[in-house]
């Protein structure tokens, strides 16, 4: 595979390596001339090159091949030019490597085949080290070794949305098994989300360690509690996972679905970046977290349907409400969707790298 440094930030933005990244340098609060741009679930169902690539292999086969995972994760970069990669893999992949039984099960998700319920269930979640996934570390170089300058940014589930998983049995709509555990037995609660945030944290770790320039922990139901619940039995959980990494000097992006009356909670945990989705504005989003942290959003996927002219006014609007925090990463609101057109993506990458060329117009020149 060739490498893919010429698809990372424009010619005018001089970088030495990727920790010296448009994307490191917005998430330590150094912002320059434009936002550094990503998508997340940019490396998959949206690129015919991707869904070419997986046919007929299993969602967890892919994330334990170095070379899939490699390939995938360089999709995105070679065909829209982001600043940034994002690891491929799957947040479950961690659970899978300490012995839980689970499958990824096309158009469900994961599906584990004896949910957590019961304190002797707990047996079951070991703790994992680097030498359970060495897949990843492969993976991982391999990736450092090919981006050149694009920083990495690997990933993790939060231990509440794996906890949502495996005491559910799969996705939820109304998380009603894992809230009862939660206010029925809060010690057993406790004890299971700190297994899990050291599975958590040493997956973040070990990516990290491998070469990977920043790291992000979603928490994908979060969103379900509220901010009261969220401190008392969600926060300590991430804050652990998120401590993991703390010594490795790589900048942390903390990200959940719906999270709007959270924000100010999950910035207290550990993160430099807050991501947000896009039911709040940016504005106001930064507003709530404070001028110690960076965010990170927030488009809505669904807008990249809409016409480009549509999508242009959106994606100038969070730029120029970007300018106004302390550091901005340009990403949608959530995932992209399966059915985005990639090129709406490219067209949206390429405006933003042109911003760095255009004088810096106030919101309230914009009349927003």
């Amino acid at each position: 595979m060739s490498g893919v440094t010429n698809a990372s930030p424009l010619d005018d933005v001089s970088t030495t390596g990727p920790r010296e990244s448009l994307l490191v340098q917005a998430a330590r609060r150094n912002p320059g001339a434009r936002p550094p741009v990503w998508f997340m679930r940019q490396a998959g169902r949206s690129l015919p090159e991707y869904r070419s690539l997986r046919q007929g292999i299993p969602m967890l086969e892919s994330c334990r091949r170095p070379d899939l995972v490699t390939e995938i994760t360089l999709q995105p970069v070679r065909r829209h030019g982001v600043d940034a990669a994002i690891f491929f893999s799957d947040i479950v992949v961690p659970l899978a490597a300490v012995g839980i039984d689970l499958d990824i099960v096309p158009g469900v998700g994961p599906v584990v085949a004896q949910p957590i319920r019961e304190r002797a269930d707990l047996d079951r979640l070991i703790p994992l080290d680097a030498d359970a996934v060495p897949y990843v570390t492969e993976a991982v170089q391999m990736l450092v070794a090919e981006l050149g300058e694009t920083p990495l940014i690997g990933f993790a589930g939060a231990p509440f949305t794996l906890a949502s998983y495996l005491v559910e049995g799969g996705p939820s709509k109304n998380h009603e098994r894992t809230k009862a555990l939660m206010y029925g037995d809060e010690e057993l609660w406790h004890d299971l989300c700190r297994r899990l945030a050291q599975i958590s944290g040493a997956f973040l770790r070990t990516q990290a360690a491998a070469g990977a320039s920043a790291v992000q922990l979603f928490d994908s139901w979060v969103g379900a509690l509220p901010r009261a619940d969220y401190e008392r039995y969600v926060a300590p959980h991430s804050r652990q996972a998120l401590g993991a990494v703390a010594d490795l000097e790589v900048p942390r992006i903390h990200f959940g679905v719906g999270t709007g009356e959270l924000l100010p909670a999950m910035a207290a945990v550990g993160a430099e970046v807050v991501g947000v989705d896009f039911r709040v504005s940016l504005a106001e989003a930064s507003r709530r977290i404070g001028p110690d942290h960076a965010v990170q959003g927030n488009l809505d996927p669904a807008a990249l349907f809409a016409p480009w002219e549509a999508i242009e006014a959106r994606v100038r609007t969070i730029v120029a409400e970007g300018r106004r925090t302390p550091g901005h990463v340009f990403n949608l609101g959530h995932g992209v969707l399966p059915d985005t057109d990639p090129g709406m993506l490219t067209r949206v990458v390429d405006l933003i790298h042109e911003l760095s060329h255009e004088p810096q117009i106030e919101l309230s020149d914009q009349g927003i």
